[in-house]
């Protein structure tokens, strides 16, 4: 422990506060109420707990029918609303292994609000898994009053972790797992912004999605000086069950590496698996009139792909007027990843939401994904509480009855993109009308910069690479902007007239800085629709 002295403070803010209040008017707990916390075992078991039972288990649900353990929640606890349920705070003093002075503590979300479905939490010690038990005196309900005793089974909504980041009595929260097969986490300094997904299913297709839940947990106990944490978990859904192993590292950045098995009950017509959900409302790219004190708003501002050729790719995210889908085919990708590029606070201007603070997502492939595509899903969206973005991989391969598909993967929360981009990257892509009044005609303004990019000089030959799937390319011009050592490209596009509305057909657009045959920065891609 003493190895995590030292360090910088956290900034991070938690997801739901764990400062605990008097609460004289609390539910008494029935006297037959389990215990919070699982008894040791004494000898280890005769086979150890492994993700080979999760697997099994995961396997053997496939073949039943799907059965939604979302019974026993008296109906009070559903009507809560979203102030009322924040209330509901674990209290901090009960967190799982505290007494123990390991590296990591557990706090359990209780039912209600929104989170309906019955989460089991296990704790695997010694080779044993053990069920946590719910109990009443586990939390502080704040001002709620509650019309009935609480049930002694009611059972768990999900999980979060604490770990020292700062020093080593202070334990910050670094991840949450709770609703459907959610997760966030974050580093050191770092505050919440986009979620991943244990699984996608049906996304952005005519009909509804379908949300699997995470509907058990195990969680491996760990070392007195344990720097990662084991936590297995069984997904379940009408259509597919899946066992998953979370192999958790916190730090500056958080890692998380995910092995997936999945075991289809039916034919499912699109799988995103890696799946990454975010939140842009409007950015410096947002060409019509945002009535909001905030020069942008977003928890993501780009889709970076790195791309099996070794390609790199950035795709400035945006709140279309229409639903949008940007499909990027590849095989062996090296990753993909939702990130947070504006690092400027007075771009945001939000002192609560700190969105300059909030960690980007990269999912690096580990293995042979085989062939498929990185899908990205921008949905139109009037407020910035709703998470309208969503990017993930879908593999070529049919997810037919019977089938099984395995993924394994890291995922990175960071502030600092980890991936090494040979050359310039795209920092600004900026929108509006080619002359004032022209309401068809656009033009486009991409800031590329980098170390690279800033020593050379004015009057170096760069020039660059546009094309458009329609329409026509004018007006292009590239120059370095001596304030701040960026290259900029811009150009005038004038897109295809359509007679109808129904004929309004996407333009997409790709461009790069270079010099002769040499490529100076990552491809820049964007998707314009006509109003």
């Amino acid at each position: 422990m003493k190895a995590r002295r030292n360090r910088i403070a956290l900034l991070c803010a938690l997801l739901i506060p764990v400062a605990v209040h008097a609460d004289p008017g609390k539910p008494t707990p029935p006297p037959n109420a389990a215990p919070a916390v699982p008894a040791p075992d004494a000898k280890p078991p005769a086979k150890p707990f492994e993700f080979a039972d999760v697997e099994l288990k995961a396997r053997e649900l496939a073949g039943k029918p799907y059965a939604r353990d979302d019974a026993g929640m008296p109906e009070f606890l559903g009507q809560l609303d979203y102030d009322q349920y924040r209330d509901i705070r674990y209290k901090a003093d009960k967190a799982l292994w505290k007494d123990e002075g390991l590296p990591f503590q557990i706090q359990a979300f209780h039912r209600g609000f929104i989170f309906k479905d019955r989460v089991s939490i296990n704790i695997v010690d010694h080779g044993s898994a053990t069920r946590l038990a719910y109990s009443p005196e586990l939390f502080d309900y704040g001002k709620n009053q509650f019309p009935a005793p609480l049930p002694p089974d009611l059972g768990f909504a999900g999980l979060r972790f604490h770990y020292p980041l700062r020093r080593d009595e202070v334990y910050d929260e670094v991840a949450v797992f709770l609703g459907a097969s959610y997760f966030r986490a974050v580093g050191l300094g770092q505050t919440y912004g986009l979620s991943a997904r244990g699984l996608a299913l049906d996304t952005g297709l005519a009909k509804a999605e379908e949300f699997p839940i995470f509907r058990e947990f195990w969680v491996q106990k760990p070392g007195q000086n344990a720097g990662e944490l084991v936590v297995y978990a069984l997904l379940d859904s009408p259509s597919v069950t899946g066992a998953y192993r979370f192999t958790l590292r916190p730090g500056l950045d958080l890692t998380l590496d995910v092995a997936s098995r999945l075991y289809f009950r039916k034919a499912v017509e699109r799988v995103g698996i890696a799946p990454l959900t975010s939140m842009f409302f409007h950015g410096e790219n947002t060409d019509r009139f945002m009535d909001d004190f905030r020069p942008e708003v977003h928890d993501s501002d780009g889709l970076l792909l790195g791309r099996s050729t070794g390609e790199w790719v950035w795709r400035p995210l945006n709140n279309p007027r229409q639903l949008r889908i940007s499909v990027f085919k590849d095989t062996k990708p090296s990753g993909f990843g939702l990130m947070q590029r504006d690092r400027e606070f007075d771009h945001y201007q939000d002192l609560e939401a700190q969105y300059h603070r909030r960690p980007g997502a990269w999912v690096e492939a580990l293995g042979d994904w085989g062939p498929g595509a990185v899908y990205l899903i921008e949905i139109p969206s009037d407020a910035e509480k709703y998470d309208n973005i969503v990017a993930f991989w879908v593999p070529d391969q049919p997810a037919t009855e019977g089938k099984e598909f395995r993924f394994d993967y890291r995922l990175h929360f960071a502030q600092e993109e980890y991936t090494a981009v040979s050359g310039g990257k795209v920092v600004a892509t900026r929108i509006g009308a080619a002359e004032p009044g022209d309401n068809q005609n656009r033009k486009i303004v991409v800031d590329f910069g980098s170390p690279s990019l800033k020593m050379l000089s004015p009057k170096a030959k760069v020039g660059a690479e546009v094309s458009a799937s329609s329409g026509k390319i004018g007006n292009l011009v590239v120059h370095k902007n001596e304030e701040n050592g960026t290259w900029r490209l811009s150009f005038d596009l004038e897109p295809v007239p359509a007679e109808k509305d129904k004929d309004k057909v996407p333009v997409e657009l790709r461009a790069m800085l270079k010099s002769g045959q040499d490529v100076l920065t990552e491809t820049w891609v964007y998707q314009w629709n006509a109003r």
